[in-house]
């Protein structure tokens, strides 16, 4: 049976924006932390505490048995890599913060991707395309516009560059739920349902990047979802709400 669409009143999107406010601030102290020798685990430590401390709990941890409060995907690693104290961060490398905070009954959801230290011109333009995208994504988001207005903005921008765009995952909404209707593609094809965006709909958008082909597998750890070819991947996310003015970004600091 599909899930029904949630629309969010003002009184729920206030409680959202708090809890957006905090996985920003989180995601900006995490960046601060990523450095050549640090452990993911270390990363997801703080991100732990930086939560608790504010009396938020950790959106992933726990959720369907993921361990972490934190998804730390390095270089080839999509999403929804589990932190170690063995995965060393090395210069070169990239990593993708992905993060949500429950508040009050609602969750806020987002992620950017991170150089450690000097990274090769070709991946800082992977990291620029992929962020680019996001927000190509966002401008999308008003009332008047459909879903594939946002997935198809995605999916252009990425191609043009010579990019792929990730098809096995997708963006989604959000609210009570960490993840609501609708489901949110990268790209478009005309199988996929396209709603009209609604005043009240809150979605997080996230352009999951390749530098090599499309195709994504998983790692024997059941969560790790890496690129087939092991070329890099790139992933950045806003929670976003529809509103009459246009896109309300409620991950920003």
């Amino acid at each position: 049976m599909a899930r029904k669409l949630v629309l969010k009143s003002e009184r729920d999107l206030a409680v959202m924006r708090k809890a957006g406010r905090l996985v920003a601030h989180a995601l900006e102290a995490l960046r601060e932390k990523v450095k050549p020798g640090v452990s993911t685990a270390e990363l997801d430590r703080f991100a732990y505490e930086f939560l608790t401390r504010q009396g938020a709990s950790p959106s992933f941890k726990g959720y369907h048995g993921y361990p972490a409060s934190l998804c730390t995907s390095i270089n080839e690693e999509v999403v929804h890599g589990i932190p170690k104290p063995t995965r060393i961060l090395r210069e070169g490398d990239i990593v993708s913060l992905d993060i949500g905070a429950r508040i009050g009954g609602f969750h806020g959801d987002a992620a950017l991707t991170v150089a450690v230290g000097q990274v090769a011109p070709e991946v800082q333009r992977l990291l620029d395309v992929t962020l680019a995208a996001l927000w190509k994504g966002i401008e999308q988001v008003r009332v008047g516009n459909s879903l594939h207005d946002v997935s198809g903005a995605i999916q252009q921008h990425v191609e043009s560059n010579g990019f792929s765009v990730v098809r096995e995952m997708v963006g989604h909404g959000i609210g009570r739920n960490l993840h609501e209707e609708p489901q949110i593609p990268n790209y478009v094809a005309p199988e996929q349902p396209n709603p009209p965006l609604r005043e009240g709909m809150t979605l997080a958008i996230e352009p999951m990047v390749n530098a090599g082909g499309t195709h994504i597998e998983m790692m024997p750890d059941m969560w790790t979802a890496v690129t087939k070819d092991r070329s890099i991947s790139a992933h950045f996310e806003h929670t976003v709400a529809v509103s009459r003015r246009g896109p309300e970004i409620l991950t920003l600091p």
